[in-house]
Protein backbone atom coordinates (compact mmCIF):
# COMPACT_ATOMS: atom_id res chain seq x y z
CA UNK A 1 0.00 0.00 0.00
CA UNK A 2 2.85 2.39 0.85
CA UNK A 3 4.53 1.72 -2.48
CA UNK A 4 1.33 2.42 -4.38
CA UNK A 5 0.75 5.64 -2.51
CA UNK A 6 4.31 6.77 -3.20
CA UNK A 7 3.71 6.11 -6.90
CA UNK A 8 0.56 8.22 -6.85
CA UNK A 9 2.22 10.97 -4.82
CA UNK A 10 4.66 11.70 -7.65
CA UNK A 11 2.05 13.03 -10.10
CA UNK A 12 0.31 14.78 -7.21
CA UNK A 13 3.54 16.58 -6.33
CA UNK A 14 4.13 17.39 -9.98
CA UNK A 15 0.68 18.96 -10.31
CA UNK A 16 1.22 20.89 -7.06
CA UNK A 17 4.58 22.20 -8.29
CA UNK A 18 3.02 23.17 -11.64
CA UNK A 19 0.21 25.06 -9.88
CA UNK A 20 2.74 26.77 -7.63
CA UNK A 21 4.89 27.83 -10.60
CA UNK A 22 1.78 29.11 -12.43
CA UNK A 23 0.74 31.19 -9.46
CA UNK A 24 4.29 32.47 -8.94
CA UNK A 25 4.48 33.47 -12.59
CA UNK A 26 1.17 35.29 -12.26
CA UNK A 27 2.47 37.10 -9.18
CA UNK A 28 5.68 37.94 -11.02
CA UNK A 29 3.68 39.17 -14.00
CA UNK A 30 1.62 41.47 -11.80
CA UNK A 31 4.06 44.36 -11.71
CA UNK A 32 4.67 43.93 -15.41
CA UNK A 33 0.93 44.06 -16.05
CA UNK A 34 0.61 47.22 -14.02
CA UNK A 35 3.87 49.07 -14.61
CA UNK A 36 5.44 47.80 -17.82
CA UNK A 37 2.39 47.82 -20.09
CA UNK A 38 1.60 51.48 -19.42
CA UNK A 39 5.28 52.22 -20.06
CA UNK A 40 5.06 50.44 -23.39
CA UNK A 41 1.93 52.40 -24.27
CA UNK A 42 3.75 55.58 -23.34
CA UNK A 43 6.76 54.57 -25.46
CA UNK A 44 4.44 53.96 -28.39
CA UNK A 45 3.18 57.51 -28.04
CA UNK A 46 6.70 59.08 -27.80
CA UNK A 47 8.72 56.76 -30.07
CA UNK A 48 8.40 55.15 -33.50
CA UNK A 49 10.19 52.07 -34.87
CA UNK A 50 12.64 51.76 -37.75
CA UNK A 51 11.43 48.66 -39.64
CA UNK A 52 13.48 46.53 -41.98
CA UNK A 53 11.67 43.63 -43.64
CA UNK A 54 8.81 43.80 -41.10
CA UNK A 55 11.24 43.62 -38.17
CA UNK A 56 11.65 46.35 -35.57
CA UNK A 57 15.31 47.36 -35.56
CA UNK A 58 15.36 50.39 -33.23
CA UNK A 59 13.16 53.07 -31.70
CA UNK A 60 13.41 56.76 -32.64
CA UNK A 61 12.15 59.37 -30.16
CA UNK A 62 10.35 62.66 -30.62
CA UNK A 63 12.62 65.67 -31.26
CA UNK A 64 12.01 69.35 -30.70
CA UNK A 65 10.97 69.96 -34.28
CA UNK A 66 9.45 66.67 -35.45
CA UNK A 67 7.39 63.85 -34.00
CA UNK A 68 8.81 60.34 -34.08
CA UNK A 69 6.34 59.17 -36.71
CA UNK A 70 7.37 61.96 -39.07
CA UNK A 71 11.06 61.24 -38.55
CA UNK A 72 10.83 57.52 -39.46
CA UNK A 73 8.24 57.78 -42.25
CA UNK A 74 10.70 58.57 -45.07
CA UNK A 75 13.40 56.30 -43.64
CA UNK A 76 11.11 53.26 -43.58
CA UNK A 77 10.04 53.87 -47.18
CA UNK A 78 13.67 54.00 -48.34
CA UNK A 79 14.61 50.88 -46.34
CA UNK A 80 11.63 48.99 -47.75
CA UNK A 81 12.98 49.72 -51.27
CA UNK A 82 16.43 48.43 -50.30
CA UNK A 83 15.15 45.11 -48.87
CA UNK A 84 16.57 42.25 -50.90
CA UNK A 85 19.33 44.30 -52.56
CA UNK A 86 22.93 43.25 -52.18
CA UNK A 87 25.75 45.17 -50.47
CA UNK A 88 23.69 48.08 -49.16
CA UNK A 89 25.78 50.30 -46.87
CA UNK A 90 24.61 52.70 -44.18
CA UNK A 91 26.98 55.56 -43.37
CA UNK A 92 27.04 58.43 -40.87
CA UNK A 93 27.53 62.00 -42.06
CA UNK A 94 27.86 65.14 -40.02
CA UNK A 95 25.36 67.86 -40.81
CA UNK A 96 25.70 71.46 -39.70
CA UNK A 97 22.61 73.12 -38.27
CA UNK A 98 21.92 76.75 -37.58
CA UNK A 99 22.97 78.06 -34.22
CA UNK A 100 20.24 78.79 -31.74
CA UNK A 101 22.05 81.92 -30.50
CA UNK A 102 24.32 84.36 -32.33
CA UNK A 103 28.06 83.84 -31.82
CA UNK A 104 27.96 80.06 -31.37
CA UNK A 105 30.43 78.21 -33.49
CA UNK A 106 29.12 76.06 -36.28
CA UNK A 107 31.19 73.04 -35.26
CA UNK A 108 29.32 72.91 -32.04
CA UNK A 109 26.04 72.55 -33.93
CA UNK A 110 26.81 69.51 -36.09
CA UNK A 111 24.56 66.46 -35.75
CA UNK A 112 25.03 62.91 -37.12
CA UNK A 113 22.78 61.86 -39.99
CA UNK A 114 22.27 58.30 -41.31
CA UNK A 115 22.53 57.88 -45.11
CA UNK A 116 22.16 55.00 -47.56
CA UNK A 117 25.43 54.82 -49.55
CA UNK A 118 24.59 54.21 -53.19
CA UNK A 119 27.48 53.54 -55.57
CA UNK A 120 25.49 54.16 -58.76
CA UNK A 121 22.86 56.63 -57.56
CA UNK A 122 22.82 59.60 -55.27
CA UNK A 123 22.97 58.85 -51.54
CA UNK A 124 19.61 58.78 -49.76
CA UNK A 125 19.11 60.49 -46.42
CA UNK A 126 17.41 58.43 -43.67
CA UNK A 127 17.11 60.51 -40.47
CA UNK A 128 19.07 62.57 -37.98
CA UNK A 129 20.23 61.19 -34.63
CA UNK A 130 19.50 63.81 -31.94
CA UNK A 131 20.19 64.17 -28.26
CA UNK A 132 16.60 63.02 -27.61
CA UNK A 133 17.46 59.61 -29.08
CA UNK A 134 20.65 59.12 -27.06
CA UNK A 135 20.40 57.82 -23.51
CA UNK A 136 21.71 60.02 -20.74
CA UNK A 137 25.47 60.27 -20.82
CA UNK A 138 25.87 58.84 -24.36
CA UNK A 139 27.15 60.78 -27.36
CA UNK A 140 24.77 60.91 -30.40
CA UNK A 141 27.72 60.14 -32.72
CA UNK A 142 28.37 56.81 -30.96
CA UNK A 143 24.65 56.00 -31.05
CA UNK A 144 24.52 56.87 -34.78
CA UNK A 145 27.40 54.45 -35.52
CA UNK A 146 25.64 51.66 -33.59
CA UNK A 147 22.33 52.29 -35.37
CA UNK A 148 24.03 52.34 -38.77
CA UNK A 149 25.59 48.94 -38.05
CA UNK A 150 22.20 47.53 -36.91
CA UNK A 151 20.38 48.77 -40.03
CA UNK A 152 23.12 47.50 -42.35
CA UNK A 153 23.10 44.10 -40.62
CA UNK A 154 19.29 43.92 -40.97
CA UNK A 155 19.52 44.70 -44.71
CA UNK A 156 22.19 42.01 -45.19
CA UNK A 157 19.98 39.54 -43.34
CA UNK A 158 16.97 40.43 -45.53
CA UNK A 159 19.09 39.80 -48.64
CA UNK A 160 20.36 36.47 -47.25
CA UNK A 161 16.84 35.27 -46.34
CA UNK A 162 15.86 35.56 -50.00
CA UNK A 163 18.71 33.43 -51.24
CA UNK A 164 18.30 29.83 -52.39
CA UNK A 165 20.66 28.55 -49.71
CA UNK A 166 18.60 30.05 -46.90
CA UNK A 167 15.26 28.85 -48.36
CA UNK A 168 16.53 25.24 -48.39
CA UNK A 169 17.79 25.64 -44.84
CA UNK A 170 14.45 27.13 -43.72
CA UNK A 171 12.52 24.25 -45.31
CA UNK A 172 14.71 21.71 -43.48
CA UNK A 173 14.23 23.59 -40.20
CA UNK A 174 10.47 23.66 -40.78
CA UNK A 175 10.33 19.91 -41.37
CA UNK A 176 12.50 19.33 -38.30
CA UNK A 177 10.26 21.48 -36.11
CA UNK A 178 7.15 19.66 -37.34
CA UNK A 179 8.78 16.29 -36.62
CA UNK A 180 9.84 17.43 -33.15
CA UNK A 181 6.35 18.73 -32.37
CA UNK A 182 4.80 15.43 -33.48
CA UNK A 183 7.35 13.43 -31.48
CA UNK A 184 6.82 15.52 -28.34
CA UNK A 185 3.04 15.24 -28.71
CA UNK A 186 3.30 11.46 -29.10
CA UNK A 187 5.68 11.21 -26.13
CA UNK A 188 3.33 13.22 -23.93
CA UNK A 189 0.47 10.94 -24.99
CA UNK A 190 2.48 7.86 -24.01
CA UNK A 191 3.36 9.36 -20.64
CA UNK A 192 -0.28 10.21 -20.07
CA UNK A 193 -1.38 6.67 -20.98
CA UNK A 194 1.10 5.16 -18.50
CA UNK A 195 -0.12 7.51 -15.82
CA UNK A 196 -3.73 6.57 -16.48
CA UNK A 197 -2.73 2.89 -16.37
CA UNK A 198 -1.25 3.28 -12.90
CA UNK A 199 -4.33 5.17 -11.76
CA UNK A 200 -6.93 2.74 -13.08
CA UNK A 201 -5.54 -0.75 -13.69
CA UNK A 202 -3.27 -1.23 -10.71
CA UNK A 203 -5.68 -0.38 -7.94
CA UNK A 204 -6.85 -2.88 -5.36
CA UNK A 205 -9.74 -2.74 -2.97
CA UNK A 206 -7.45 -1.04 -0.45
CA UNK A 207 -7.06 1.87 -2.85
CA UNK A 208 -10.80 2.51 -3.13
CA UNK A 209 -10.74 5.70 -1.01
CA UNK A 210 -8.23 7.23 -3.45
CA UNK A 211 -10.07 6.36 -6.68
CA UNK A 212 -12.07 9.60 -6.85
CA UNK A 213 -8.92 11.62 -6.29
CA UNK A 214 -7.17 9.65 -9.01
CA UNK A 215 -10.03 10.27 -11.45
CA UNK A 216 -9.72 14.00 -10.78
CA UNK A 217 -6.00 13.84 -11.49
CA UNK A 218 -6.73 11.87 -14.65
CA UNK A 219 -9.09 14.57 -15.97
CA UNK A 220 -6.59 17.26 -15.03
CA UNK A 221 -3.82 15.40 -16.84
CA UNK A 222 -6.01 15.06 -19.94
CA UNK A 223 -6.77 18.79 -19.97
CA UNK A 224 -3.07 19.60 -19.52
CA UNK A 225 -2.22 17.18 -22.33
CA UNK A 226 -4.60 18.93 -24.73
CA UNK A 227 -3.32 22.38 -23.73
CA UNK A 228 0.32 21.35 -24.15
CA UNK A 229 -0.37 19.75 -27.55
CA UNK A 230 -2.15 22.87 -28.78
CA UNK A 231 0.70 25.02 -27.47
CA UNK A 232 3.24 22.82 -29.26
CA UNK A 233 1.35 23.08 -32.55
CA UNK A 234 0.98 26.85 -32.20
CA UNK A 235 4.67 27.30 -31.29
CA UNK A 236 5.74 25.22 -34.29
CA UNK A 237 3.45 27.23 -36.58
CA UNK A 238 4.81 30.56 -35.30
CA UNK A 239 8.41 29.34 -35.57
CA UNK A 240 7.94 28.16 -39.16
CA UNK A 241 6.18 31.37 -40.20
CA UNK A 242 9.03 33.47 -38.80
CA UNK A 243 11.63 31.54 -40.81
CA UNK A 244 10.38 32.93 -44.13
CA UNK A 245 10.31 36.68 -44.82
CA UNK A 246 7.13 36.26 -46.86
CA UNK A 247 5.21 34.98 -43.80
CA UNK A 248 7.07 36.77 -41.02
CA UNK A 249 4.89 39.86 -41.28
CA UNK A 250 1.70 37.77 -41.07
CA UNK A 251 2.96 35.85 -38.03
CA UNK A 252 4.05 39.08 -36.38
CA UNK A 253 0.59 40.51 -36.90
CA UNK A 254 -0.93 37.36 -35.41
CA UNK A 255 1.33 37.56 -32.37
CA UNK A 256 0.59 41.26 -31.94
CA UNK A 257 -3.13 40.58 -32.25
CA UNK A 258 -2.89 37.92 -29.55
CA UNK A 259 -0.90 40.22 -27.31
CA UNK A 260 -3.44 42.98 -27.78
CA UNK A 261 -6.31 40.55 -27.18
CA UNK A 262 -4.77 39.37 -23.93
CA UNK A 263 -3.68 42.79 -22.68
CA UNK A 264 -6.56 45.04 -23.76
CA UNK A 265 -9.02 45.95 -21.04
CA UNK A 266 -12.32 44.34 -21.99
CA UNK A 267 -14.03 43.37 -18.71
CA UNK A 268 -15.31 46.27 -16.57
CA UNK A 269 -15.68 45.31 -12.92
CA UNK A 270 -15.80 47.38 -9.77
CA UNK A 271 -15.01 50.68 -11.45
CA UNK A 272 -12.03 49.21 -13.33
CA UNK A 273 -11.47 47.28 -16.53
CA UNK A 274 -9.54 44.04 -16.72
CA UNK A 275 -8.01 42.11 -19.58
CA UNK A 276 -7.89 38.40 -20.38
CA UNK A 277 -4.37 38.34 -18.99
CA UNK A 278 -5.72 39.77 -15.74
CA UNK A 279 -8.34 37.01 -15.58
CA UNK A 280 -5.67 34.37 -16.21
CA UNK A 281 -3.58 35.94 -13.51
CA UNK A 282 -6.56 35.79 -11.14
CA UNK A 283 -7.05 32.10 -11.96
CA UNK A 284 -3.37 31.50 -11.29
CA UNK A 285 -3.59 33.29 -7.96
CA UNK A 286 -6.60 31.23 -6.92
CA UNK A 287 -4.85 28.02 -8.01
CA UNK A 288 -1.86 29.02 -5.90
CA UNK A 289 -4.19 29.79 -2.99
CA UNK A 290 -5.90 26.39 -3.19
CA UNK A 291 -2.53 24.61 -3.42
CA UNK A 292 -1.22 26.53 -0.41
CA UNK A 293 -4.45 25.78 1.50
CA UNK A 294 -4.02 22.04 0.90
CA UNK A 295 -0.38 22.17 1.95
CA UNK A 296 -1.35 24.17 5.04
CA UNK A 297 -4.07 21.66 5.96
CA UNK A 298 -1.74 18.69 5.45
CA UNK A 299 1.06 20.25 7.51
CA UNK A 300 -1.40 21.26 10.22
CA UNK A 301 -2.66 17.69 10.55
CA UNK A 302 0.65 15.87 10.25
CA UNK A 303 3.05 18.26 11.98
CA UNK A 304 1.00 20.07 14.62
CA UNK A 305 -2.32 18.39 15.43
CA UNK A 306 -0.80 14.90 15.47
CA UNK A 307 1.42 15.99 18.39
CA UNK A 308 -1.47 17.30 20.51
CA UNK A 309 -2.95 13.89 21.31
CA UNK A 310 -6.40 14.89 20.11
CA UNK A 311 -8.70 12.32 18.54
CA UNK A 312 -8.82 11.91 14.78
CA UNK A 313 -12.25 13.52 14.66
CA UNK A 314 -11.11 16.59 16.61
CA UNK A 315 -8.01 16.93 14.43
CA UNK A 316 -10.12 16.73 11.26
CA UNK A 317 -12.57 19.35 12.57
CA UNK A 318 -9.79 21.81 13.43
CA UNK A 319 -8.10 21.16 10.08
CA UNK A 320 -11.33 21.76 8.11
CA UNK A 321 -12.18 24.98 9.95
CA UNK A 322 -8.60 26.24 9.54
CA UNK A 323 -8.61 25.34 5.85
CA UNK A 324 -11.81 27.27 5.08
CA UNK A 325 -10.61 30.24 7.16
CA UNK A 326 -7.33 30.26 5.24
CA UNK A 327 -9.18 30.17 1.91
CA UNK A 328 -11.58 32.96 2.97
CA UNK A 329 -8.81 35.31 4.11
CA UNK A 330 -6.65 34.34 1.13
CA UNK A 331 -9.50 35.15 -1.28
CA UNK A 332 -9.76 38.68 0.11
CA UNK A 333 -5.98 39.12 -0.16
CA UNK A 334 -5.94 37.73 -3.72
CA UNK A 335 -8.69 40.08 -4.86
CA UNK A 336 -6.83 43.03 -3.32
CA UNK A 337 -3.58 41.99 -5.02
CA UNK A 338 -5.47 41.58 -8.28
CA UNK A 339 -6.55 45.21 -8.05
CA UNK A 340 -10.26 44.79 -7.35
CA UNK A 341 -11.79 47.25 -4.92
CA UNK A 342 -14.08 45.19 -2.72
CA UNK A 343 -15.94 48.27 -1.47
CA UNK A 344 -17.21 48.92 -4.99
CA UNK A 345 -18.86 45.51 -5.11
CA UNK A 346 -21.17 45.99 -2.11
CA UNK A 347 -24.37 46.50 -4.11
CA UNK A 348 -23.37 43.85 -6.62
CA UNK A 349 -22.63 41.38 -3.82
CA UNK A 350 -26.04 42.07 -2.24
CA UNK A 351 -27.93 41.45 -5.49
CA UNK A 352 -25.80 38.40 -6.21
CA UNK A 353 -26.43 37.10 -2.70
CA UNK A 354 -30.21 37.35 -3.13
CA UNK A 355 -30.03 35.60 -6.51
CA UNK A 356 -27.82 32.86 -5.15
CA UNK A 357 -30.07 32.45 -2.12
CA UNK A 358 -33.12 31.90 -4.31
CA UNK A 359 -31.36 29.69 -6.82
CA UNK A 360 -29.34 27.44 -4.57
CA UNK A 361 -31.52 26.92 -1.54
CA UNK A 362 -30.61 23.25 -1.49
CA UNK A 363 -26.89 24.00 -1.43
CA UNK A 364 -27.41 26.58 1.31
CA UNK A 365 -29.33 23.98 3.29
CA UNK A 366 -26.52 21.46 2.97
CA UNK A 367 -24.00 24.18 3.80
CA UNK A 368 -25.74 25.06 7.07
CA UNK A 369 -26.15 21.37 7.89
CA UNK A 370 -22.43 20.90 7.30
CA UNK A 371 -21.61 23.76 9.68
CA UNK A 372 -23.87 22.22 12.33
CA UNK A 373 -22.15 18.84 11.95
CA UNK A 374 -18.66 20.39 12.01
CA UNK A 375 -19.27 22.47 15.15
CA UNK A 376 -21.77 20.31 17.05
CA UNK A 377 -19.98 17.09 16.02
CA UNK A 378 -22.78 14.51 16.36
CA UNK A 379 -20.92 12.65 13.62
CA UNK A 380 -17.15 12.87 13.31
CA UNK A 381 -14.49 11.56 10.99
CA UNK A 382 -13.65 7.98 11.94
CA UNK A 383 -17.09 7.20 13.45
CA UNK A 384 -18.81 3.97 12.49
CA UNK A 385 -22.39 4.93 11.65
CA UNK A 386 -25.56 3.33 10.37
CA UNK A 387 -28.06 5.44 8.45
CA UNK A 388 -30.89 3.68 6.68
CA UNK A 389 -29.49 0.67 4.85
CA UNK A 390 -25.94 2.07 4.89
CA UNK A 391 -23.32 1.12 7.42
CA UNK A 392 -19.75 2.35 7.27
CA UNK A 393 -16.99 4.65 8.53
CA UNK A 394 -17.12 8.41 8.10
CA UNK A 395 -14.09 9.34 5.99
CA UNK A 396 -14.62 13.03 5.20
CA UNK A 397 -16.96 15.83 6.24
CA UNK A 398 -17.27 18.96 4.11
CA UNK A 399 -19.72 21.84 4.24
CA UNK A 400 -21.91 20.21 1.59
CA UNK A 401 -21.64 16.43 1.94
CA UNK A 402 -20.20 13.60 4.01
CA UNK A 403 -18.32 10.62 2.60
CA UNK A 404 -18.93 7.19 4.15
CA UNK A 405 -16.76 4.17 3.37
CA UNK A 406 -18.94 1.07 3.63
CA UNK A 407 -17.82 -2.39 4.72
CA UNK A 408 -17.67 -3.31 1.03
CA UNK A 409 -15.03 -0.55 0.55
CA UNK A 410 -17.50 1.59 -1.43
CA UNK A 411 -17.49 5.35 -0.92
CA UNK A 412 -21.01 6.76 -0.52
CA UNK A 413 -21.47 10.53 -0.56
CA UNK A 414 -24.47 11.69 1.46
CA UNK A 415 -25.87 15.24 1.78
CA UNK A 416 -25.33 16.63 5.25
CA UNK A 417 -29.03 17.22 5.82
CA UNK A 418 -29.67 13.46 6.02
CA UNK A 419 -27.67 13.30 9.25
CA UNK A 420 -29.92 15.94 10.82
CA UNK A 421 -33.30 14.85 9.44
CA UNK A 422 -33.06 11.06 9.75
CA UNK A 423 -32.18 8.69 12.59
CA UNK A 424 -28.48 7.95 12.66
CA UNK A 425 -26.95 5.13 14.67
CA UNK A 426 -23.47 6.21 15.67
CA UNK A 427 -21.62 3.23 17.09
CA UNK A 428 -18.62 5.40 17.97
CA UNK A 429 -20.43 8.37 19.54
CA UNK A 430 -18.50 9.52 22.65
CA UNK A 431 -17.30 5.96 23.24
CA UNK A 432 -16.63 3.22 20.67
CA UNK A 433 -17.41 0.49 23.25
CA UNK A 434 -20.58 -1.36 22.24
CA UNK A 435 -22.37 -4.59 23.17
CA UNK A 436 -23.11 -7.52 20.89
CA UNK A 437 -25.88 -10.10 21.40
CA UNK A 438 -25.09 -13.68 20.34
CA UNK A 439 -28.33 -15.77 20.43
CA UNK A 440 -27.79 -19.55 20.93
CA UNK A 441 -30.31 -22.39 21.25
CA UNK A 442 -29.67 -25.89 22.69
CA UNK A 443 -31.83 -28.99 22.87
CA UNK A 444 -34.15 -29.68 25.78
CA UNK A 445 -32.41 -31.73 28.43
CA UNK A 446 -28.99 -30.12 27.91
CA UNK A 447 -27.04 -29.19 31.10
CA UNK A 448 -27.55 -25.45 31.58
CA UNK A 449 -24.35 -24.90 33.61
CA UNK A 450 -22.29 -26.54 30.87
CA UNK A 451 -23.92 -24.37 28.20
CA UNK A 452 -23.20 -21.23 30.24
CA UNK A 453 -19.57 -22.25 30.72
CA UNK A 454 -19.16 -22.96 27.00
CA UNK A 455 -20.51 -19.56 26.02
CA UNK A 456 -18.33 -17.66 28.51
CA UNK A 457 -15.21 -19.64 27.51
CA UNK A 458 -15.81 -18.81 23.86
CA UNK A 459 -16.13 -15.11 24.72
CA UNK A 460 -12.96 -15.13 26.82
CA UNK A 461 -11.04 -16.94 24.08
CA UNK A 462 -11.69 -14.25 21.44
CA UNK A 463 -9.06 -11.49 21.58
CA UNK A 464 -11.40 -8.71 20.37
CA UNK A 465 -13.89 -9.26 23.22
CA UNK A 466 -13.30 -6.93 26.16
CA UNK A 467 -12.74 -8.37 29.60
CA UNK A 468 -14.22 -5.24 31.17
CA UNK A 469 -17.19 -5.02 31.16
CA UNK A 470 -17.16 -8.82 31.49
CA UNK A 471 -19.25 -11.02 29.18
CA UNK A 472 -22.31 -12.71 30.64
CA UNK A 473 -25.06 -15.15 29.59
CA UNK A 474 -28.82 -14.66 29.76
CA UNK A 475 -31.33 -17.50 29.73
CA UNK A 476 -34.04 -15.86 27.64
CA UNK A 477 -36.72 -18.56 27.69
CA UNK A 478 -38.14 -21.85 26.41
CA UNK A 479 -38.51 -21.98 22.68
CA UNK A 480 -40.60 -24.28 20.52
CA UNK A 481 -37.76 -26.76 20.11
CA UNK A 482 -34.84 -25.29 22.11
CA UNK A 483 -33.66 -23.63 25.28
CA UNK A 484 -32.76 -20.06 24.26
CA UNK A 485 -29.67 -18.22 25.57
CA UNK A 486 -28.00 -14.89 24.71
CA UNK A 487 -24.27 -14.28 25.09
CA UNK A 488 -23.55 -10.60 25.83
CA UNK A 489 -20.05 -9.38 24.92
CA UNK A 490 -18.45 -5.94 24.69
CA UNK A 491 -16.21 -4.79 21.87
CA UNK A 492 -14.23 -1.60 21.16
CA UNK A 493 -14.14 -1.79 17.35
CA UNK A 494 -17.69 -1.63 15.94
CA UNK A 495 -16.41 -2.07 12.38
CA UNK A 496 -15.43 -5.66 13.26
CA UNK A 497 -18.78 -6.68 14.79
CA UNK A 498 -19.80 -9.02 11.97
CA UNK A 499 -16.45 -10.82 11.94
CA UNK A 500 -16.47 -11.09 15.75
CA UNK A 501 -19.97 -12.63 15.68
CA UNK A 502 -18.86 -15.15 13.07
CA UNK A 503 -15.76 -16.09 15.08
CA UNK A 504 -17.81 -16.56 18.26
CA UNK A 505 -20.31 -18.79 16.47
CA UNK A 506 -17.46 -20.95 15.18
CA UNK A 507 -15.99 -21.28 18.69
CA UNK A 508 -19.40 -22.00 20.30
CA UNK A 509 -20.33 -24.66 17.74
CA UNK A 510 -16.98 -26.44 18.15
CA UNK A 511 -17.20 -26.52 21.95
CA UNK A 512 -20.85 -27.62 21.97
CA UNK A 513 -19.98 -30.46 19.64
CA UNK A 514 -16.95 -31.48 21.73
CA UNK A 515 -19.01 -31.62 24.96
CA UNK A 516 -21.94 -33.42 23.39
CA UNK A 517 -24.47 -30.64 23.68
CA UNK A 518 -27.04 -30.96 20.90
CA UNK A 519 -28.16 -28.01 18.81
CA UNK A 520 -31.81 -28.79 17.96
CA UNK A 521 -33.61 -28.36 14.71
CA UNK A 522 -37.31 -27.40 14.44
CA UNK A 523 -39.67 -30.37 15.13
CA UNK A 524 -43.34 -30.76 14.24
CA UNK A 525 -45.82 -33.46 15.46
CA UNK A 526 -48.31 -34.99 13.00
CA UNK A 527 -51.61 -36.30 14.43
CA UNK A 528 -53.80 -38.46 12.15
CA UNK A 529 -57.38 -39.06 13.19
CA UNK A 530 -59.43 -41.87 11.66
CA UNK A 531 -63.02 -41.37 10.50
CA UNK A 532 -65.68 -42.79 8.19
CA UNK A 533 -67.08 -41.48 4.96
CA UNK A 534 -70.43 -42.35 3.45
CA UNK A 535 -69.23 -44.83 0.85
CA UNK A 536 -72.58 -44.78 -0.94
CA UNK A 537 -72.00 -41.14 -1.87
CA UNK A 538 -68.57 -41.80 -3.46
CA UNK A 539 -67.79 -43.41 -6.79
CA UNK A 540 -66.76 -47.01 -6.39
CA UNK A 541 -63.27 -46.51 -7.91
CA UNK A 542 -62.50 -43.52 -5.61
CA UNK A 543 -63.74 -45.41 -2.57
CA UNK A 544 -61.42 -48.36 -3.39
CA UNK A 545 -58.46 -45.98 -3.82
CA UNK A 546 -59.10 -44.25 -0.50
CA UNK A 547 -59.41 -47.58 1.29
CA UNK A 548 -56.17 -48.82 -0.24
CA UNK A 549 -54.39 -45.55 0.70
CA UNK A 550 -55.66 -45.78 4.28
CA UNK A 551 -54.33 -49.32 4.55
CA UNK A 552 -50.89 -48.27 3.23
CA UNK A 553 -50.79 -45.30 5.64
CA UNK A 554 -51.48 -47.60 8.56
CA UNK A 555 -48.67 -49.90 7.41
CA UNK A 556 -46.26 -46.91 7.14
CA UNK A 557 -47.08 -45.74 10.66
CA UNK A 558 -46.47 -49.20 11.99
CA UNK A 559 -43.22 -49.46 10.04
CA UNK A 560 -42.12 -45.99 11.26
CA UNK A 561 -42.71 -47.03 14.84
CA UNK A 562 -40.67 -50.20 14.42
CA UNK A 563 -37.75 -49.01 12.22
CA UNK A 564 -37.87 -45.17 12.19
CA UNK A 565 -36.87 -44.84 8.53
CA UNK A 566 -39.98 -42.94 7.47
CA UNK A 567 -40.41 -44.81 4.15
CA UNK A 568 -43.79 -46.14 3.05
CA UNK A 569 -43.53 -49.76 1.85
CA UNK A 570 -44.88 -50.05 -1.66
CA UNK A 571 -46.00 -53.06 -3.47
CA UNK A 572 -45.99 -53.71 -7.14
CA UNK A 573 -48.63 -51.57 -8.84
CA UNK A 574 -49.01 -49.20 -5.88
CA UNK A 575 -47.09 -46.28 -7.47
CA UNK A 576 -50.11 -45.05 -9.42
CA UNK A 577 -52.36 -45.36 -6.40
CA UNK A 578 -49.91 -43.45 -4.21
Amino acid sequence: MANKRSIFQRPIRFVAIAVFVLGACCLWADPFGIAILPAIAQDKATTAPIIVDSRRILEVSNSDDYEAEKRVEQANEILQEKVGQENVSVIVKQEVVEADEPGERDEEKTVPVLWIDNEKLEDQRLFTVTFADAPEGKDPNELAAEWAAKIEKALDRAHYERSREYIIKAILLSLTSIAMAIFLSWSLGRVWEHWVYFLTHRETDEDAPFQSHHRTLERLAQVLLVVVRVALAFAALIYISQLFPQTYKLSQRLVDALIVSFTSEAFPLGGKSFSVLDLLRLIGLFALLIALARVFKRLLRSRILSLTGLSRAAQETIAVISNYTFIFIGTIVVLQLWGLELSSLTVFAGVLGVGIGLGVQGIAKEFMSGLVIIFERPVQVGDFVEIGDLMGTVEHISVRSTTILTLDRISVILPNSRFLEAEVINWSHRSPVSRLKIPVGVAYGSPLETVQTILLDAAKEHRDVLSQPPPYVLFTGFGDSSLDFELMVWIIEPTKQFRIKSDLYFLIEAQLRDRGVEIPFPQRDLHVRSGSLPEEQLPSQLADSLAHLSEKLAQWLHHQTQNGNGQIPLEKGDKETR
